[in-house]
């Protein structure tokens, strides 16, 4: 059975889907596409037209993009991604179709899978990505169960990218100042934005559970119910786009950018993670005593061993980086501890049932795709492997002696990408070979900039 086939058994099926559409009078669908930025992409379609084609056509490169929107030239790129830059042919899995609450016309989005001309998956597309992943985890009777937590900030408006970022004008007429966690006081400042979210979020049936206010000035953060990784990858995906209308809706900016200002916390997106037996649904990560299982351990091994090869997947941009350094929130170690927010593997309180580990490294600006396979292919190679963990740390992460463990810049965290075969392997070649080329050139293009620190400390100084 070809790709497209399974795709359409394990769905709801275009019927379905087609009586959905006529139950909601849609008259348009949004066909959309992740990009490797996470970024939406593709086509807005008439229904008939929909109807008719079941899917769409975008160029190859569209997989292929700086987060600027510039296509690498390198031969390792152009022998993945031809210079032809052919068609990919995309499909739309039934099972992702929502409402877009906020459209005037009756409009539906939908999320397509990207195949070749003898229906394929393209390997690359960071939808296949995770698909591959939880492919390797179910040939050995295993399902991973997921549920991230995902920060941001709320900003005033700011049309000047020269200028900072900063918090936006609450109900009481003032900016929030200071720093403000888990107040209710503080999140209710913007009632009327958040009641448009979970209005949204209803509509587009978005299990989301708890809302609070984060560490930072404007930072809040939502929590999703547990489940599986591929519908809560695509959650967090039509998530961003939730909030970010809603904020212009309301005259303000969201952002998901992993350090957006300079004097506040970054932004993560942590993933909760445990592994169930696909036949009688017990946790795995537990034994029938309720002890640590040796699979458990096999785990935060895997996580220790290579998370650091994955953080141009976790941490994917050059801002991403400037969140993770000491004493802001942000892990700067793969050590593990139980209920220890200081290091890069939590292990939360929870009964046997529900053991899991938190991986507190992802940035809030990562790929969810990318950052649920990155996530999962670690586990799985360490569970594989019965990689070892190391000691339980206790106390303060921040004074561990070997503190920076993970790469402390985008070039870098590439390298450790390219060299570390065996996450090859998990992730597949082709998708490492595009998505390093991206980086790469994102990288370059980032060092063609000079920055108002350079200017200010170095112009009449060196």
């Amino acid at each position: 059975m070809d790709d497209i086939a399974r795709i359409e058994r394990e769905n709801i099926g275009f019927n379905e889907m087609d009586a959905w559409l006529n139950k909601n009078g849609v008259t348009e669908i949004e066909c959309l596409v992740p990009d490797l930025t996470g970024v939406p992409r593709g086509k807005i379609l008439p229904r008939g037209k929909f109807r008719e084609e079941r899917g769409m056509r975008l160029p190859e490169a569209v997989l292929g993009m700086t987060v600027t929107g510039e296509v690498p030239s390198s031969d390792v790129f152009n022998s993945i991604i031809s210079e032809a830059d052919s068609d990919l042919i995309l499909k739309p899995d039934p099972n992702t179709v929502r409402i877009v609450p906020w459209a005037s016309d009756p409009t539906a989005e939908v999320i397509h899978d990207c195949f070749t001309v003898d229906n394929k998956l393209v390997s690359y597309a960071p939808r296949s990505v995770l698909r591959h992943v939880l492919d390797l985890y179910a040939q050995r009777g295993w399902k991973p169960v997921v549920a991230p937590e995902l920060e941001f900030y709320i900003l005033a408006r700011n049309t000047d990218p020269n200028q900072p970022l900063e918090p936006p004008v609450g109900r009481s007429g003032r900016s929030e100042s200071g720093r403000q966690a888990y107040s209710i006081d503080a999140v209710n400042e913007f009632d009327p934005l958040f009641e448009d979210i979970y209005e949204y979020c209803d509509k587009q049936e978005l299990e989301i559970d708890t809302l609070i206010h984060e560490i930072g000035t404007g930072q809040m953060e939502i929590n999703f119910l547990h489940g599986d990784p591929l519908e809560l990858a695509d959650s967090v995906f039509y998530f961003k786009r939730t909030v970010r209308e809603a904020a212009l809706r309301h005259n303000m900016y969201a952002t998901f950018m992993a350090k957006p200002m300079a004097h506040q916390p970054g932004s993560a997106m942590h993933i909760h993670q445990s592994v169930v037996d696909i036949d009688s649904g017990e946790n795995l990560f537990s034994n029938s005593d309720g002890s640590d299982s040796s699979l458990f351990r096999g785990a935060i091994g895997g996580l220790q061993k290579f998370l650091p090869s994955t953080m141009a997947l976790l941490a994917p941009y050059v801002n991403s980086y400037r969140r993770l350094v000491r004493d802001t929130a942000a892990p700067t170690n793969v050590q593990w501890g139980r209920d220890n927010r200081t290091v890069g593997i939590r292990v939360p309180h929870s009964s046997p049932k529900a053991k899991r580990l938190e991986n507190r490294v992802v940035g809030a600006d990562a790929n969810p795709y990318l950052a649920m396979a990155a996530t999962l292919a670690c586990t799985y190679l360490g569970m594989v492997n019965r990689v070892e963990a190391s000691p339980e740390l206790r106390g303060n992460g921040y004074n561990h002696p070997h503190e920076h463990e993970l790469p402390r810049s985008l070039n870098e965290a590439i390298d450790l990408l390219r060299e570390t075969k065996a996450l090859h392997d998990v992730l597949g070649r082709s998708f490492i070979a595009v998505y390093s080329s991206v980086k790469e050139l994102e990288y370059t293009e980032f060092m063609r900039v000079i920055s108002p620190w350079e200017r200010q400390h170095l112009l009449l100084h060196v």
